[in-house]
């Protein structure tokens, strides 16, 4: 979502030859290949195929392939999006072969250092030579940590521009059919962060808030393959196949999700972009944990931090379906034209080189 609209603007603009690096970081066909077809995205130029591992295996992986690559190729720039492992170690390589980095959705920090998304973002804007802000926090961030003014740039979000290039194709998707759901019914859950899905009680306390919920809205879940194995290895799948008007699905494509959450009555949630995607969407979002990166989606959006307490997240999930809900505006520059923004930036940039 990231990736697809800096590739069209990078195409479209002629002069570059944008090479497409997928690590294989994320490597669930549901969660990957699907999304490659759905944004009209070419099949990446080089897949790295490193899988699954602990983060020091992954990471490690990723920058032993992906040196070769820069070896090869020995690219102008390496553009990096977002906080993953990928991320990092892309950033990494790049840097101690002296190739300029760049890295889009900069700045952002939630100030929790046991988030491994954390300690990924702090070393990538550290050793990156352009840092792309999606929010007016991730330039206060940089300004902070003493990064100098000529190389931060506030786009806006490239989330928000696959959103509005894709909002009209999803509002034909059949999803909601398929699934029995009517528009403003169901709540939409999405829970894969170890802190609320790697330990047996907190597992169960959300099946319980799940439970509360249950009473007053139908609830589908599109259970990330972590989260699904960990309900397995507690025993706790049956339990949450009894809940009543919960539906545990399989991941779904972008434009399935995006039509899921765009006619949902709430979103509980503890990922990073969809607290973004909901605020343009003006639909409620509790996000479940105990900080967040995207301080903007509370400060004008439709998001609200609701921590991992049971009675409060509860409490604030019946509140919300029984219509106090927050309502929020659209942030700066969220307007579907952050790539192009990006785009303009670079040419200045290598012209001035």
């Amino acid at each position: 979502m990231k990736i697809a609209p800096l590739h069209r603007e990078l195409k479209k603009a002629r002069h570059y030859n944008p090479i497409i690096v997928h690590t294989g970081q994320h490597y669930d066909e549901k969660m990957s290949k699907v999304f490659f077809e759905e944004l009209d995205l070419p099949q990446p130029d080089i897949y790295l195929g490193v899988g699954s591992g602990s983060h020091a295996e992954q990471t490690a992986k990723v920058m032993i392939e992906f040196e070769k690559i820069v070896q090869k190729e020995i690219p102008d720039m390496v553009v990096v999006v977002g906080d993953v492992n990928s991320t990092l170690a892309c950033s990494i390589v790049a840097a101690k072969m002296l190739v300029p980095v760049a890295h889009v959705e900069a700045g952002l920090r939630s100030g929790d250092r046991t988030m491994p998304e954390e300690i990924n973002r702090l070393v990538t804007d550290s050793i990156s030579d352009l840092l792309f802000v999606s929010e007016p926090s991730g330039m206060h961030n940089l300004v902070n940590e003493g990064v100098p003014d000529e190389k931060m740039f506030f786009v806006g979000n490239v989330m928000i521009d696959s959103l509005a290039a894709h909002i009209d194709k999803a509002n034909r998707s059949d999803i909601l059919t398929k699934l029995g759901l009517a528009p403003k019914t169901y709540t939409l859950v999405t829970l894969h962060r170890p802190s609320n899905v790697d330990e047996k009680d907190n597992l169960e306390k959300a099946l319980r808030i799940f439970e509360a919920i249950s009473e007053k809205s139908s609830i589908v879940f599109p259970i990330h393959p972590r989260t699904r194995k960990m309900l397995e290895n507690f025993g706790l799948l049956e339990k949450a196949n009894a809940i009543k008007g919960l539906q545990l699905i399989d991941p779904q494509g972008y434009i399935e999700f995006l039509r899921l959450m765009k006619d949902a009555q709430l979103v509980l949630t503890d990922s990073g972009g969809v607290q973004e995607e909901t605020t343009v969407l003006g639909v409620p979002c509790l996000t479940m944990r105990e900080n967040t990166e995207r301080p903007i989606t509370i400060e004008v959006g439709t998001n609200r931090l609701v921590g991992t307490d049971e009675p409060e997240v509860r409490q604030a999930a019946l509140d919300t379906l029984n219509g106090k809900v927050k309502l929020g505006k659209i942030p700066e520059k969220w307007d579907g034209r952050a790539a192009e923004r990006i785009v303009k930036h670079l040419d200045e940039i290598f012209n001035s080189w």
